[in-house]
């Protein structure tokens, strides 16, 4: 980390907002750079009110054994 992404939460009313994702925090919120019309600021979003679309593309063509999918 960081990464790319694009970000979607109601809350802050972003819909397909770039942003750089820096950190995940344990207490349950992302901490992610946005660019605004003042500059640079950093945002804490709540993991549940929010969707993460990573910019770069997976690299690996199959699923990791290691990774259990429900569903």
């Amino acid at each position: 980390m960081p990464t790319k992404v694009i970000l979607f939460c109601p809350m802050l009313e972003y819909k397909n907002k770039p942003a750089t994702l820096m950190t995940i925090s344990p207490l349950g919120f992302y901490e992610c750079r946005v660019d605004m019309a003042a500059g640079n600021h950093t945002v804490y979003v709540p993991i549940a009110g929010t969707a993460l679309i990573f910019t770069d593309a997976n690299v690996i063509g199959e699923i990791p054994a290691d990774i259990e999918r429900y569903g």
